[in-house]
């Protein structure tokens, strides 16, 4: 791409002095770039069978959104009920076939397109690790590839009828976000969960995260913080081992006007349970963390409800 182009979707595209040349100027000034990618329209088309469908980030890396979104689908599926997936589009540090233990499964495609992998009859999981030939393979893409993936996700999966659709992004607010963004567009998203941890670092890049979600209108179901404070399983005094210098994410939901759905304190055995691809709120049910988790995951739930319920009173 030249250096001074105008891009594609620029009223001036194809038109400037520094189009020429350009093997693309020709389709550039017929106006063609700025049409609707038609993906957008399919993926409206196939995700009407989802009925909720859930974002979870945050613009910081290593606060735990992947573990968070195994666990909230785990709890939402321990309904039997109820048909939940997880789309992993983390494409550069797939975690989730790890967390899910799911490590070494494969997709499969049919008439219908891809099939997702099966952790329980009522748990689905799509990731691009299941395409990688080794777990430690790195993939090395620039945004249009990676944005590829996630449109073939989108679109080609054969989800079925599900009740809830969990997202897990990347860390940050670029290629990967805009695209689930743009994507979505045409079908509705109940809201995105923000996740962190107390300390400061975390909150600078999460505000970024929160201002992101402003701007291209995503609503926010609630702020999660992870590593809240380390509670003793003998005396179950709590220790803050990330201290919240500057208030944490009570203060920051306190000044943002956005709801805290809670403080999930530190816990060895989650990462244990992530580790062994086991669900931590089955492992260990009466832990605190399981107890602050499943509180989250009902307020979730709530929120969903509650969408529903204001959509069909304004229709």
């Amino acid at each position: 791409m030249n250096e001074y182009c105008p891009g594609t979707e620029s009223e001036q595209a194809g038109k400037t002095s520094s189009c020429q040349g350009c093997p693309n100027q020709k389709i550039c000034s017929s106006g063609a770039t700025k049409a609707p990618d038609p993906a957008i329209a399919e993926i409206g088309a196939k995700m009407s069978t989802v009925k909720h469908k859930i974002l979870v980030l945050s613009g910081k890396g290593g606060v735990g959104k992947s573990t968070f979104s195994a666990h909230l689908a785990h709890a939402l599926a321990s309904d039997g009920t109820k048909e939940v997936a997880v789309l992993d589009v983390d494409i550069c540090g797939p975690s989730i076939p790890r967390i899910m233990g799911l490590e070494g499964e494969q997709v499969h495609q049919s008439g219908s397109g891809w099939s997702p992998v099966y952790v329980d009859d009522n748990l689905a999981v799509m990731s691009i690790g299941f395409l990688l030939s080794s777990p430690d393979d790195a993939v090395i893409w620039r945004g249009p590839k990676k944005n590829g993936m996630i449109k073939q996700f989108l679109r080609d999966v054969d989800w079925g009828d599900l009740d809830y659709l969990i997202v897990d992004t990347p860390p940050g607010t670029s290629d990967e976000h805009l695209s689930l963004i743009q994507y979505l567009s045409a079908t509705h998203v109940d809201g995105a969960v923000i996740i962190t941890t107390p300390q400061e670092v975390s909150l600078q890049d999460v505000r970024k995260e929160i201002r992101f979600c402003q701007k291209v209108k995503m609503p926010i179901i609630g702020v999660v913080e992870n590593m809240s404070g380390f509670v003793c399983p003998s005396c179950k005094n709590t220790s803050q081992i990330f201290p919240p210098t500057s208030g944490g994410a009570e203060r920051m939901c306190a000044d943002l006007h956005l709801p805290l759905l809670g403080k999930v304190p530190l816990d060895p055995r989650i990462a244990r349970s992530c580790d062994e691809g086991k669900s931590f709120l089955h492992e260990v049910p009466d832990s605190p963390a399981a107890e602050v988790y499943l509180s989250i995951v009902h307020s979730i739930q709530d929120y969903c409800s509650n969408r529903v319920t204001e959509e069909q009173s304004t229709t």
